[in-house]
């Protein structure tokens, strides 16, 4: 193999790596979740889900495909990238038991045992430096799993603090509903509580909304779970707190709840599938229409 080809070749493999592990950084590691490749694969598996005609359950099943898709995703460009660093050492830096000129499989093969951390076969470095940088694809592999299993754990709470909130706000619907009683109406202290308790939970569903952006592709079965139906309901409530009647120190809690679902929307619409609409009103109906194909909203 020429200088030219290896040069190539290793310089292709180590823009891989390099592209692969920024994208893992900026994912799982910066703290608005910013990965590019990563939020392509979620946004494209939620567009494919979602397209006229597909059932309810394939939305359902986007959100974890998603992830998989992504995770394995990077496990291929690392492997890929590590190959292409290996293969033209292959012939001369590895021992090697078998017969025969080593080609892009065998690369393929050591990179994949190496990266899931599974060990060599008849192919051992021998060189110095392969000896050094081998265990460090190794250590990459293990940082790889280790880190989506964290990711993994950070994203479901996320999800239960999500679908707890929309839960409690459909109950506050329905009670309202049957009861006749708005929340407004309790008294000023009841209400105060009330919008902020509610305002504290909707900025904490913002942050991680900010911070894990692939819970954004996690639909629910159950609207009343759903953020993305109960949204505009908690909207109308905090804006009926504003009226000039209400105590101040409601008509404050009110306010800010308001701000926090204009923020709430805004992110909903500058960070996923865009919108054109202006007003929150509108950004809310567009996210609950994102959400909610097949069901009666």
């Amino acid at each position: 193999m020429s200088t030219l080809p290896t040069a190539a070749l290793t310089l292709g493999g180590v823009a891989l790596i390099a592209f692969a592990l920024r994208d893992i950084f900026e994912t799982l590691l910066h703290p608005e979740g910013r990965g590019p490749l990563a939020r392509g694969v979620m946004g494209t598996v939620w567009r494919m889900c979602r397209r006229p005609r597909r059932r309810r359950s394939s939305l359902l099943l986007a959100g974890p495909l998603g992830l998989l898709l992504v995770v394995g995703t990077w496990a291929a460009l690392l492997v890929l990238g590590w190959a292409l660093v290996l293969w033209p050492q292959l012939e001369d830096g590895f021992s090697r038991q078998a017969a025969g000129q080593p080609d892009l499989w065998d690369a393929l093969h050591v990179s994949l045992i190496t990266l899931t951390t599974l060990g060599f076969t008849d192919l051992v470095p021998e060189k110095d430096w392969l000896r050094v940088i081998t265990p460090l694809e190794a250590l990459v592999g293990f940082g790889l799993l280790s880190a989506s299993i964290s990711y993994l754990l950070l994203i479901y709470p996320a999800l239960a603090r999500r679908r707890s909130l929309a839960y409690e706000i459909a109950l506050l619907r329905e009670a309202e509903q049957q009861a006749g009683l708005s929340p407004e109406q309790l008294g000023p202290a009841a209400a105060e509580r009330l919008y902020s308790d509610l305002t504290s939970r909707v900025v904490g569903i913002q942050r991680d909304l900010v911070n894990l952006p692939a819970t954004y592709y996690f639909a629910e079965s159950d609207e009343r779970f759903s953020l993305a139906a109960v949204a505009p309901y908690l909207l109308a409530l905090a804006r009926r707190g504003t009226d000039p009647d209400a105590p101040e120190n409601v008509r404050l809690r009110a306010e800010l709840l308001a701000k926090a679902l204009d923020d709430f929307a805004q992110t909903t619409a500058n960070r996923f599938p865009r919108t054109r609409a202006a007003s929150t009103d509108e950004i809310l109906a567009a996210y609950a229409r994102d959400h909610l194909i097949g069901n009666r909203t």
